[in-house]
């Protein structure tokens, strides 16, 4: 009970200090209290804007100001937190308060998750720890400061740090969540749970404290005059002195105590006082004995401290003079010795080089490129090509004493060894006029040749191909497609080219070919169409009817990117997409899609008018990167509203009706507020579905839903069960006639018959020139085959 009552103590006292009124006398007046051990953990999410955190920052600062700070009054540690936690300074790390402001000015938010409870377990297993500072039989006061929901559980581990003896202050701000202040708290919680609206109201729960526990201390608010130390009591203090100091008969000065003058020492030589203390001494030349107190001459020499690099001669105590050994002069600085150097002072007689071979030697060497003479003084120059010792393939070139180059034969060059020559070839180096083949024919000759299926020109460089075709060198019935050297056959549209290769026969394309049509099939020359019946219309794929068509939609699915999906699960919600699309009828002028991923931030991934065939956005939807950060769904949802289903990213003008549909898929709790944008989407027309897995909040999927709700809203528990929810989506229903772009004519009205010839005319003059183009690059793709022969 003593300690729970220090931690209120304590804590209200620093609270207090912000708005209590009671009588100060002076700007530095401090509540006292007994020892205490304090944490604060801050916390710096992404929510936390820059200014909210300076608030925080100066709260922190404030409170530190009205603390007794020091290693036996108030320790203080600082830790902050948000997906990781970092400790900015422990409990030992400051002993004054002019550090611990100066470290907390210093801090850089680390702007990610809320991980409350991840947190708190590193106060109980790093914070509050002897190696870190914490004080035995001293209370531990942890005060949380945070403006969220932790997305982490901190209920159960707040429990274990209060069973550990640690008071929780917990103080919520603006969007903190009371249920989450309580469960981190200490009991009662009236005292220890504090929730302002906004950061610059923060310092507002301190007026609750005011003047509660906060006494007069005559040593803190008092001139008491006292020296050293004032001991406070009720209503009255006494002065006392330091260590080593005696008090005065004023009662309030100290006096150093002087051992060394009142000869309360047995110091042999000097001694030398502090406070209460002394210490021995000796005379310059001497060194004090292990007795610390007697004294004995000092031979630096024998000592090895005399820094003499040859010879140490001993003078006296303390005293000592260098020498050299012989062959050696003592050098200026009277310790250094020099050997004595006959090259150097020119002594020798050698011609080129002298060496130093030690005190008062010398031998005699030549420059590179010269050779030491019989008579060991003079020198020669070396010839190394007359002596053949070269090493050149070829030529050897003399360039001085020692030195020569080595040089090639016409119609070779040197290699990078500088030494062995290569011939020159030219077709290799293209160094040639060939338009396709060079033959080497010896250092720097060569002649022009051609691939197969060409023949040299007259020029003798260049090369034509041989046009079979054109020549007349062929067999084929119809058509003859040339290439270099060769050629094959084919036929006029409408006909099929034999098993000969060569021969042709006329086409039955409806009768020879599986051509799908749900009704009946049309033949054209080398082609055909499909029809319906009267009162049907031919669907998109051309070959199905249909008394209308599959619903005409704007798509955009906002999925969720966040770390809590995992890379796994991601892929099955990226299939999940691809089964949306195949139940889908995509195309330029009926469903459109368009995808957006979101976490802490949000990314198009295509919009509306990118894709316009199933096959692509499937393709394009298993290339989408995985974010693995928050989940910021209100920001996804305020994005699709004012980009997504813009006409400049592809969604069709309203005017014409066309529905517009938005699907969000989210595995987690958003960590802002979706309300707004969750309301404004369904007000402009948009119809929301909602489907949640896992630890989706079902709240929020509902008020993301459209109406009814219970139709467009969908939850499972494993992400590997969401391609159930995906064939219990129907996003397509047949529009009314008059929306989109459907349109139901009467097919026997005169006007729409000639429509309907025309369309058939159009779409048969768009095939006979895909042919035309097939055939073209098909001519092309056999001229390289063959030229590449």
């Amino acid at each position: 009970m003593g300690n729970i009552t220090a931690f209120s103590c304590f804590i209200f006292l620093t609270f207090a200090v912000f708005t209590t009124a009671r009588p100060k006398s002076g700007p530095d007046q401090k509540c006292k209290s007994g020892p205490v051990d304090l944490v604060f953990l801050i916390d710096s999410s992404r929510s936390v804007r820059p200014h909210e955190f300076e608030t925080m920052r100066k709260f922190m600062i404030d409170i530190l100001n009205t603390l007794d700070i020091g290693l036996d009054t108030t320790r203080v540690g600082v830790v902050q937190y948000s997906s990781k936690v970092r400790s900015e300074f422990f409990l030992k790390t400051h002993s004054k308060l002019e550090s611990m402001v100066k470290a907390i000015n210093e801090i850089v938010p680390l702007a990610q998750g809320t991980m409350t409870g991840l947190a708190i377990r590193y106060l109980m297993n790093e914070a509050f720890t002897p190696g870190q500072g914490d004080r035995p039989k001293v209370p531990n006061v942890a005060v949380i400061v945070t403006d969220g929901r932790p997305q982490d559980r901190v209920a159960e581990v707040a429990a274990e740090a209060r069973e550990k003896g640690i008071e929780i202050y917990a103080v919520g701000v603006a969007r903190a969540d009371m249920t989450s202040l309580r469960a981190m708290a200490s009991p009662p919680f009236e005292d220890h749970v504090f929730l302002v609206e906004r950061f610059d109201l923060i310092h507002q729960f301190g007026l609750q404290f005011q003047d509660k526990l906060c006494g007069i201390d005559l040593c803190l608010e008092s001139d008491h005059g006292c020296e050293h130390i004032c001991e406070s009591s009720p209503g009255s203090y006494t002065c006392d002195c330091l260590p080593g100091y005696r008090l005065n008969t004023d009662g309030k000065t100290c006096s150093a105590i002087d051992l060394c003058a009142e000869g309360k020492h047995d110091c042999q030589q000097i001694c030398t006082s502090s406070p209460g203390s002394f210490t021995c001494d000796c005379n310059q030349g001497y060194h004090l004995n292990n007795d610390k107190k007697t004294c004995s001459p000092i031979d630096l020499c024998a000592e090895g401290k005399h820094g003499c690099e040859q010879v140490c001669v001993y003078s006296g105590p303390g005293i000592f003079t260098c020498d050299c050994n012989e062959g050696y002069r003592l050098n200026g600085d009277k310790k250094t010795c020099s050997p004595i150097d006959l090259c150097a002072e020119g002594k020798h007689g050698c011609e080129q080089v002298c060496i130093y071979s030690g005190p008062g030697s010398f031998t005699c060497d030549c420059n590179e490129g010269y050779r030491l003479n019989g008579d060991k003084k003079t020198c020669s120059p070396i010839d190394l090509c007359a002596e053949g010792k070269h090493g050149c393939e070829q030529v050897c070139i003399y360039s001085g004493p020692g030195s020569f180059t080595c040089d090639c034969n016409e119609g070779y060059r040197l290699n990078g060894d500088k030494k062995t020559c290569s011939p020159i070839d030219l077709c290799a180096e293209g160094k040639h006029d060939c338009e396709q083949v060079c033959v080497n024919m010896g250092p720097g000759i060569f002649t022009c040749d051609c691939n197969k299926g060409y023949r040299l020109n007259e020029d003798e460089k260049s090369c034509s191909a041989i046009d079979l075709c054109a020549e007349g060198k062929h067999d084929c019935e119809q058509l003859c497609i040339s290439a270099p050297g060769v050629f094959t056959c084919d036929c006029n549209k409408g006909f099929k080219l034999n098993k000969d290769k060569r021969t042709c026969t006329n086409m039955d394309m409806c009768n020879t070919v599986k051509h799908g049509c749900e009704y009946q099939c049309v033949n054209t020359p080398g082609s055909f169409y499909c029809v319906c019946p009267e009162g049907q219309l031919l669907q998109e794929d051309g070959k199905t009817c249909g008394t209308c068509k599959s619903a005409n939609i704007d798509l955009v699915l906002l999925i969720d990117g966040s770390k809590s999906v995992r890379p796994q699960n991601f892929e099955l919600v990226k299939k999940f997409v691809n089964q949306v699309v195949d139940s889908l009828d995509v195309s330029a002028h009926g469903t459109r899609v368009g995808l957006v991923q979101y976490s802490s931030r949000v990314r198009t991934e295509f919009p509306l008018n990118m894709y316009h065939t199933a096959a692509d956005i499937k393709n394009a939807v298993m290339k989408v990167d995985y974010m693995e950060k928050g989940t910021m769904t209100g920001l996804a949802l305020k994005h699709m509203l004012e980009n997504s289903f813009s006409e400049a990213e592809g969604a069709r003008p309203a005017s014409r009706n066309i529905p517009r549909v938005g699907l969000v898929f989210t595995d987690g709790r958003s960590q802002d507020d979706i309300s707004e944008y969750a309301k404004k989407a369904k007000e402009a027309g948009i119809t929301m579905y909602a489907v949640g897995v896992g630890k989706a909040v079902e709240d929020e999927l509902r008020e993301i839903a459209s109406d009814p709700v219970d139709k467009h809203f969908y939850y499972t528990t494993d992400f590997t069960a969401i391609n159930t929810i995906a064939e219990n989506l129907k996003l397509n229903i047949c529009p009314a006639e008059s929306q989109g772009e459907v349109e139901v004519k009467d097919p026997c009205a005169c006007e729409n018959m000639v429509e309907f010839q025309q369309g058939t005319i159009n779409t048969l003059d768009l095939l006979t020139e895909k042919l035309a183009a097939m055939a073209s690059r098909l001519e092309q793709l056999e001229n390289q085959l063959l030229s590449r022969k």
